[in-house]
């Protein structure tokens, strides 16, 4: 893609904003970065998540999964982007740049650590938003208390290293546009029964907390 044309791309999101994105029919897509982390974990996670929704948050979200890559403007077609891994997570200054507009003209990243993300994923967002800090996100926010209740916060779905769950995020202009759950596996409970062997009840609390952060997504 020609700079030109990315340019043109950009200012036609930020003219446009969190309206023209939301436009395009609901889609969601795995987000692929580089360093080596496995951005392909729990590929049974994301659409089954999506059919949760189908079937009882009456969206109508394409089934069909896409991967993008976090340096292409291909990400700006979707309002929701889900990424997770074990391991090493870079960005180059363009894929920074290109991640920092998507998500100031109206895009949302969920981030699931699968384990042992989160020190090179915390790095990296400082070159996404150099002046702004991952907060905790309080009990009382909309994405606890959207479709599903979750008034105790984010939900343990697999024990690690028997920490408690946080659901961590940045804010830009009072918009929560980047959620990090960390120390709760979301993307595991959401996988096929079979992968993991987990309860249903367990399997249900992770769906209806997607569920949650789909529908906050698409809303704001």
């Amino acid at each position: 893609m020609s700079k030109k044309y990315y340019l043109l791309t950009i200012l036609l999101f930020a003219f446009f904003g969190n309206s023209f994105l939301h436009l395009h029919s609901q889609e969601v897509a795995v987000l692929k970065y580089n360093g080596g982390g496995d951005w392909y974990s729990n590929p049974t996670a994301l659409p089954n998540l999506v059919k949760y929704c189908n079937d009882n948050i009456d969206t109508n979200i394409n089934e069909n999964i896409q991967t993008v890559e976090v340096g292409s403007t291909d990400i700006f077609q979707y309002p929701f982007l889900h990424m997770t891994g074990h391991g090493n997570v870079f960005f180059s200054d363009d894929d920074a740049e290109n991640l920092k507009n998507y998500l100031i003209s109206g895009g949302f990243l969920h981030i699931d650590d699968n384990y042992g993300m989160e020190p090179y994923i915390t790095k990296e967002l400082k070159k996404v938003f150099p002046n702004i800090d991952l907060v905790e996100i309080p009990k009382d926010h909309e994405i606890f208390n959207t479709a599903f209740k979750f008034p105790n916060g984010l939900p343990k779905i697999h024990e690690h290293d028997g920490k408690a769950p946080q659901a961590l995020g940045i804010f830009y202009e009072d918009r929560l546009v980047l959620l990090f759950t960390f120390e709760s596996d979301l993307g595991d409970g959401w996988e096929d029964q079979e992968v993991h062997n987990d309860p249903e009840d367990v399997r249900e609390k992770a769906l209806k907390m997607g569920a949650n952060i789909i529908k906050y997504a698409f809303e704001n």
